[in-house]
């Protein structure tokens, strides 16, 4: 599995370091770069195990098969049948075929509690290998232990099973109890470092709390109070030589509707690249709502989260597009980890428009060195804009 491998001829035109393969066998510190746009899928969806053998959503990499909000309260046991009968056959099915586990996109479940949880552990038996871990949602220092004690009897060397806990609680978001909070679940997920992929971010329960939800033309970062929360829960989480992956919380809307506000979208990017061309892109971009996807993985990405939930297949390949490292970036990377010997504090950038101090700038270096394996380097000639126009328009 990699990204973008439906360009096929177009990888050497487009890559100046193209993607490499993985899978959920590579180390913990490279997979947690690796997610892209997760899609969530209910549980009680239908036919799952074909959509996976057939990849039918051409580019996902991770998904997620939902138990919790996906599900209505009175679907839960109707749910929990639906998932195990689903992963078994697929399970079945890559025996008879003689498939390979590793070509699977990273699959993971959304549990409820632990209860539910260790009753699903015993009725998938040895069709749990397909996963790669668990989502847990509304993960809290007061039941996060618990949860993370059964993650640790399901992961192995062999197996790696990982958790990916969901921050998107009322005591993370209110101002009083919030710090203490997110110090509490740091130090419980330092304990067990070994099993975190990547911490995520329940924007959508945020705003719940708060009769609060985000037009299409509104990203969480215009939000004050998930603004205010998202900088404390990347402050907590991202410090450090060795910080966690944080994931861009959900984007909703997938379809149009009339506009209230102006596109997100300036047309000058696109008039310059592509002439007339760029601006029937760009107005296509805007039929169906993705400008405001694109400001808010822009946002993200500014912010040092990587990936980010979706809930449409269409949110795929812009947001793992977006993800792609610039050459420009690369080379800046470069040189920083290389002149990181001691023997110089500050390096002049090739592109002569910036100053590349190595101590400060160390970190993002290797978080774009480790990232850019998986999503590849663009040739300095080729843009983000390039592969969204290939992937999704043309």
């Amino acid at each position: 599995m990699k990204f973008f491998s439906y360009f096929y001829d177009e990888m050497e035109h487009l890559f100046y370091q193209k993607p490499q393969d993985f899978n959920k066998f590579v180390t913990r510190e490279l997979l947690s770069y690796g997610l892209g746009a997760t899609l969530y899928m209910p549980a009680t969806r239908p036919n799952i195990h074909q959509e996976i053998l057939s990849k039918k959503h051409e580019g996902l990499t991770s998904l997620v098969i939902d138990l919790e909000d996906a599900v209505g309260d009175l679907e839960i046991g109707r749910a929990e049948e639906k998932l195990v009968k689903e992963l078994s056959k697929l399970f079945e099915e890559l025996n008879r075929q003689f498939l390979r586990f590793e070509d699977l996109p990273l699959m993971f479940i959304r549990i409820r509690d632990c209860r539910q949880f260790q009753s699903l552990k015993e009725k998938l038996g040895k069709a749990i290998k397909l996963l790669t871990g668990v989502v847990l949602p509304k993960f809290s220092s007061e039941d996060g232990e618990m949860l993370l004690k059964l993650v640790r009897k399901i992961h192995s060397p062999q197996h790696p099973f990982y958790a990916m806990p969901i921050l998107e609680t009322a005591k993370v978001i209110q101002k009083e109890t919030r710090l203490d909070e997110l110090l509490k679940i740091k130090k419980l997920l330092d304990q067990n470092r070994e099993l975190i992929l990547n911490v995520r971010i329940g924007a959508t329960d945020f705003s719940g709390l708060y009769g609060i939800r985000r037009s299409a033309d509104t990203t969480v970062y215009d939000i004050a109070i998930l603004r205010d929360c998202i900088a404390d829960i990347i402050n907590i989480f991202q410090r450090g030589d060795d910080p966690y992956i944080v994931s861009g919380p959900v984007w909703e809307y997938f379809s149009a509707k009339e506009r209230m506000l102006k596109p997100q979208l300036r047309q000058t990017p696109f008039r310059e690249r592509y002439g007339d061309e760029g601006l029937k892109l760009r107005a296509e971009l805007i039929d169906q709502n993705m400008d405001g996807l694109i400001r808010e993985v822009l946002m993200d990405i500014a912010n040092g989260l990587t990936g980010k939930t979706v809930i449409h297949p269409s949110h795929i390949k812009t947001v793992q597009a977006l993800n792609v490292i610039s050459f420009e970036e690369y080379v800046d990377a470069c040189t920083i980890v290389e002149a990181a010997g001691g023997h110089l504090g500050v390096v002049r950038s090739g592109f002569a428009n910036k100053m590349n101090e190595i101590k400060p700038h160390y970190v993002w270096a290797k978080k774009i060195l480790l990232k850019s394996q998986l999503y590849g380097v663009l040739h300095a000639e080729v843009t983000n804009i390039d592969l969204i126009k290939k992937e999704v328009y043309v």
